[in-house]
């Protein structure tokens, strides 16, 4: 029912699922040591089911039937009580929780002579590439296992959720806040400086062994994205904590500096986070992290260069909405680049583009495709900024209701909006294309890995679809058949026979 406890189980070896309300970056840790993940709150891309999804763990999501009581370890189901240490076993693809232990078989692609010769028929009728989502080293080797043809997505933040690094990243984002403050300037500047430095040292491992396994495949990198939030602890535990240490007339120094952490994270909070400062925002308010980060990219493809390994860097903005956000942005890190390329020497190629996943970014495209040398569709932001529709909320609250009553067909979190969300990636499509005709274009959103999805992508100006690594056999097979529909071949549903 904790993360700390399902990462110590894990540890010594137990099969943990970890059940939660919900999840958060804080739990990243007990998700990487769990078998599977259940909440009672979210959905198909809420943090629980990406996080799941990316680590090939089944996930239950959103099961608003069970009330989860983390304090007494117990979680209830109507009349079914399930306590810590008991077993159950979890269906990712239907939903379905089982009380008691249910046999399992893990599924293997290259021991499977006949899939491996399907997927290799599929390979050759497919235009549409097919990369992954990956954020570690070991989810590299996973894609390239499963056939990808390069990482389109790689999320830096989650190199940043594991525990010992956690505490790193609050101290850079507290002192960031702070070097704004002009009491705390010189003193705030100092630890900020300190702990981006030994960030960059980590993310240069991180991104050394990535672009290892890929080999010469391309290898998108998305600066950092989510809002500060996420990496600093809730305000109301923090608010119980300071209370508590009042009444219990706490030290001094320990109280004073849980009201400062209080009222910095008390500032920084955002009424909508979501839509906040994040993305390219965080980058344009405190460029320091993303040159870091820039500056760690091309550290580490020069070293594996010069090992004497191919290495295709492309350095993705997120969030853009702005023509001129995305043009300074791009200015700050060209300049990081040539001073690293004067200091080191180095020759290393790169691309930088952007990920449209607003509908601004999306109208405006040509302008972007000027400055922006490859184009990444992130559908579910899309798709929620879209609709208007909040991706952690609505799947438990409406969505199904509205599936009921016929106003959806389908979960549009799940399967891309053709009408709407798609219009917007078929316009950004073409005027990419029509100001820059060298554009590559993909989908990077969790629609990546759909086969309906891919379907509609088919019929698009797209170069390529990424999606989990063990998403990827299904979505090289869609390919395959989006491609000999659309060439007007009949397929047969082998389930119905029709």
């Amino acid at each position: 029912f904790t993360a700390d406890e399902a990462a110590g189980q894990g540890k010594r070896g137990v099969s943990v699922i970890l059940v939660r309300p919900e999840t958060s970056p804080d739990d990243v840790h007990g998700l990487i040591a769990s078998a599977g993940v259940l909440t009672a709150r979210g959905g198909a891309t809420s943090h629980a089911a990406v996080v799941a999804r990316g680590l090939g763990k089944p996930c239950v999501a959103g099961a608003e039937t069970i009330e989860v009581r983390p304090d007494e370890g117990v979680f209830h189901c109507g009349d079914i009580t399930i306590f810590e240490g008991d077993e159950i076993s979890i269906d990712g693809a239907t939903g379905e929780i089982f009380s008691g232990s249910i046999a399992t078989v893990k599924p293997s692609v290259k021991d499977d002579a006949d899939l491996v010769t399907l997927l290799s028929w599929a390979d050759e009728i497919r235009h549409l590439g097919v990369w992954a989502n990956a954020d570690y080293p070991r989810d590299a080797q996973l894609a390239v296992a499963f056939g990808a043809e390069g990482i389109g997505l790689c999320r830096t933040e989650h190199m940043f959720f594991e525990p010992e690094r956690l505490s790193l990243v609050r101290e850079m984002m507290l002192a960031a806040h702070a070097t704004i403050a002009i009491q705390e300037g010189e003193e705030a500047q100092a630890r900020y400086d300190i702990a981006l430095a030994e960030l960059e040292k980590l993310q240069i491992q991180d991104f050394e062994g990535i672009l290892r396994e890929m080999a010469g495949k391309p290898v998108v990198i998305r600066l950092l994205d989510p809002p500060m939030h996420e990496f600093l602890p809730p305000y109301e535990e923090l608010l119980a904590e300071v209370i508590e240490l009042r009444i219990r007339a706490a030290e001094p120094d320990v109280l004073q500096e849980k009201e400062n952490l209080l009222s910095a994270v008390n500032e920084m909070r955002e009424t909508n986070p979501m839509i906040g400062m994040r993305g390219c925002r965080l980058g344009l308010v405190y460029p320091e992290i993303y040159i870091m980060q820039v500056r760690a990219i091309m550290t580490a493809a020069t070293q594996v260069a010069a090992e004497g390994l191919q290495v295709r860097p492309e350095i993705m903005i997120p969030l853009v909405s702005l023509t001129n956000e995305f043009q300074s942005l791009r200015e700050t890190l060209e300049e990081t680049i040539q001073a690293f390329r004067a200091a080191t020497g180095s020759t290393q190629a790169y691309s930088i583009g952007t990920m449209i996943e607003l509908p601004r970014a999306a109208l405006i495209a040509d302008q972007i495709a000027k400055s922006a040398e490859f184009f990444s569709f992130g559908t579910n932001d899309l798709t929620q900024n879209t609709f208007g529709f909040s991706r952690d909320d609505v799947e438990a609250k409406f969505l199904m209701r509205y599936k009921e009553a016929g106003i959806l067909t389908e979960n549009p979190f799940q399967v891309v909006d053709e009408d709407g969300v798609g219009q917007l990636i078929r316009m950004a499509c073409d005027l990419g294309r029509g100001a820059r005709s060298n554009i590559s274009l993909g989908v990077c959103g969790e629609h990546g890995g759909d086969p309906k999805s891919i379907e509609f992508f088919n019929t698009l100006p797209l170069d390529y679809v990424s999606c989990s690594p063990y998403r990827v056999p299904v979505a090289r097979l869609a390919a395959a058949r989006a491609e000999l529909k659309q060439k007007g071949y009949p397929l047969r549903n082998v389930a119905t026979g029709s």
